[in-house]
């Protein structure tokens, strides 16, 4: 019975470090997300900007054309996954790569179709323990990431669609919804959607002149817009990993408080038993002897 009551006790000692640990981390991860929210509201003044100024010139003039706002048959296709380093966020990482190869193995019948780049370790170790070919990759991520952290990957993935070395590049993300939902989403991102740019803002816009010509200008804010929209993507899955993170250790908290009680109370009942044992002996002696 002392043997039980020592385990339990044990348990129960390990179970409140382990409930120490996960409420720190929850508190920690709360702390991440305000700042990752604040940083993804931070960076859209620039690209709402950039996306007035490209959509000023795109339609400025019939004869204004680029390949990033042209569609053309899809021969071979681009996925840029973004994950997390880390895990101990639920779910996060797990379904969004199991929807990256549900497409892959849906859409495509060989690997020569598409190609990998890849943001995240958990993302890399996933794909490569399956035998997935990665073009490039980009792992190690502050937890508040500049632009600067993927500016390489993303030019990587723009550039080769410019390159004409496949016809779509999609992102593969978790969408930011609240702490307790993030969508894992696959979206297409060039060929840029050429009607987004067509939609006039109601009241007062800017009037541009251009020097030079709104085609030499337009190769080079183009794919600075795709570029932004990688960086705006991983801000978003920054703040579902942080959240999801957060909404885990949160369950994990709570379900140690659940075990501390269920094992205080198996502990109070042994111990209950071990003193009436004692009780009944004692009792037993002392009418044996009288």
């Amino acid at each position: 019975m002392a043997k039980g009551m020592r385990e339990i006790k044990r348990k129960i000692k390990s179970t409140q470090n382990t409930k120490q640990i996960t409420k720190a981390m929850e508190m920690v991860a709360a702390s991440k997300l305000r700042r990752a929210q604040n940083a993804a509201l931070a960076s859209r003044p620039y690209s709402d900007k950039l996306k007035e100024v490209v959509s000023s010139i795109a339609t400025s003039g019939s004869s204004v054309r680029h390949p990033m706002l042209e569609t053309r048959p899809v021969k071979r296709s681009a996925y840029l996954v973004i994950t997390s380093d880390r895990g101990q966020a639920g779910g996060l990482n797990s379904n969004l790569l199991k929807k990256l190869v549900e497409t892959l193995k849906s859409k495509h019948k060989s690997a020569d179709e598409y190609t990998l780049f890849v943001i995240g370790r958990k993302g890399n170790d996933y794909l490569v323990r399956r035998k997935y070919a990665i073009q490039e990759v980009a792992i190690g991520l502050p937890d508040s990431p500049t632009f600067a952290d993927i500016k390489n990957i993303a030019a990587a993935a723009v550039g080769g669609f410019e390159s004409g070395s496949y016809d779509e590049l999609f992102v593969v993300y978790n969408r930011f919804v609240n702490a307790v939902t993030q969508i894992p989403t696959l979206k297409q991102m060039l060929p840029l959607d050429a009607s987004q740019f067509g939609k006039k803002e109601a009241g007062a816009t800017a009037q541009y002149e251009y020097e030079p010509e709104p085609e030499a200008i337009l190769d080079t804010l183009l794919p600075k817009y795709a570029e932004t929209l990688v960086f705006s993507s991983l801000l978003e899955n920054k703040a579902s990993e942080f959240g999801a993170r957060m909404t885990a250790m949160s369950s994990a908290t709570k379900n140690a408080t659940k075990m501390i009680g269920e094992l205080t109370l198996h502990y109070n009942r042994a111990r209950q038993a071990a003193i009436t044992q004692e009780i009944t002996e004692i009792v037993g002696g002392a009418n044996a002897i009288s």
